[in-house]
């Protein structure tokens, strides 16, 4: 391409300083000439226009000539709409359904993960300010804020999304920004066996474990899709139970009527008025549930949460963050045991064997797909070591020469699990085949 083509000028021109700064002048006088009291009121495609409209007219009375051909002139309009409504060179990433999240390190560099693997973006802010605008911008819409006194934040956007961020002085190099991207349309069970996470038979064994009121730990690392998963089994309880589930940040969407819908609250910015999931699971108790999910226990929830699954709350739902299985019991042994009471740690782990009844582990994969990689059902105590029996595994067998996709199947270790007799007295159909020895389910 040409040099001096004035396509290749307007390129030049939207990747300079001085186009940020011009950026930054008509959003000024944009401030000044709006009615700020409006935005709350109108409709955003109106407010879209109207400010497209003063734009053109600052442009206009300025006599500012830009080097820009229509696209890139829509591309700067847009930009100024976004600085203004939305989240500024993040709004793009925030409308692209693919983006699973946005991580802003520093002003001058965004990543985004797309199907499970990190991209640098061309996005960047302006500057240090420019970054530290849309963070509180995003802050003090849920009554939070962020500064030297309170240099981290949690909190959750409009669409339900996730965000953290973290300022100096405990950001070294500059303000970071994370967001986890909220699902409009959750994954369903089809998609997952699309995704080849698990297969038709397995989903059919998920659906008859949560409709036999098992009570169920799902197990995994950061970023494994637990919630996803959560979500999904979710979807399985009977429409005439009374669901009752606490999250730190909500995300679970279930599609059943009776739901009622718990979330923590930090403290305040005098440090009060905090409630915490183990708050939350007390009350939850005296609010009559047929079944309790709990996004994910990290904390004293924990003894609660087994005394609910020993005490008639059968059918019990939550996550942990755990590598393993048997790191999943270790981390539920060791949460009980710094919830501050003195209970003797063989006595915990009879309480743990008895509450739960399977441990579903997730796993990300090499390519980025999320996987079912085991299925545990909790045999019980031998001495003072819970025993766990496997149901079935997953095992890689290579990596696709073209897809780059991890190939592998599920292996049934034949053991047919005691959860099967609650199946039968339930009349819950279901197909053992799947617990033939040596069955291999390919995906």
């Amino acid at each position: 391409m040409d040099s001096h083509s004035p396509v290749t000028k307007a390129m030049a021109f939207t990747a300079t300083k001085e186009y940020n700064e011009l950026k930054a002048k008509i959003h000024e006088r944009l401030i000044g000439l709006m009615d700020l009291s409006l935005l709350d009121t109108m409709e955003r495609p109106v407010l879209t226009q109207e400010i497209k409209k003063l734009t053109e007219r600052v442009l206009a009375q300025d006599h500012i000539n830009l080097p820009l051909n229509q696209e890139e002139r829509e591309r700067l309009l847009r930009e100024i709409v976004d600085e203004i409504l939305g989240l500024g060179p993040l709004e793009p990433l925030m409308q692209d359904p693919a983006v699973a999240d946005i991580l802003v390190n520093t002003y001058r560099q965004i990543y985004v993960e797309r199907h499970g693997k990190l991209y640098l973006t061309d996005a960047r802010f302006k500057d240090e300010p420019h970054l530290r605008k849309i963070i509180d911008r995003i802050v003090s819409a849920v009554g939070r804020r962020i500064d030297e006194s309170c240099p981290m934040v949690d909190a959750r956007l409009a669409d339900g999304s996730r965000v953290n961020a973290i300022i100096p002085p405990l950001a070294i190099d500059g303000a970071m920004l994370s967001i986890r991207r909220f699902a409009v349309d959750p994954l369903e069970l089809e998609d997952l066996i699309a995704l080849r996470s698990l297969t038709q038979e397995i989903g059919q064994l998920f659906e008859a474990i949560v409709k036999a009121r098992l009570n169920v730990l799902i197990s995994g690392g950061t970023g494994t899709g637990k919630t996803t998963l959560l979500n999904v089994l979710s979807r399985f309880i009977p429409e005439g139970e009374r669901i009752i589930t606490i999250e730190d940040s909500a995300e679970l969407q279930l599609k059943q009527q009776h739901v009622i819908r718990l979330e923590t609250r930090p403290a305040n910015i005098e440090g009060k008025g905090e409630i915490t999931q183990r708050d939350l699971v007390k009350n939850t108790l005296r609010m009559r549930p047929d079944r309790i999910v709990v996004g994910e226990v990290r904390g004293a929830e924990v003894l609660d949460m087994l005394q609910a699954m020993n005490t008639g709350h059968d059918g019990s739902l939550t996550t942990i963050h755990a590598n393993s299985s048997r790191d999943a019991l270790l981390r539920l042994e060791t949460l009980v045991a710094i919830s501050g009471l003195n209970i003797p740690t063989e006595a915990i782990r009879r309480y743990i064997s008895s509450a739960l009844d399977v441990i579903i582990q997730s796993s990300r994969m090499v390519d980025g797909s999320r996987k079912i990689v085991n299925l545990q059902e909790i045999a019980g105590m031998e001495g003072n070591i819970i025993t766990m029996q496997e149901i079935f595994s997953f095992e890689q067998t290579g990596i696709d020469e073209k897809t780059k996709r991890v190939k592998g199947r599920f292996r049934m270790t034949g053991i047919v699990p005691k959860f099967v007799d609650k199946f039968k007295a339930l009349g819950i159909p279901f197909s053992y085949d799947i617990f033939k020895p040596g069955k291999m389910l390919e995906i």
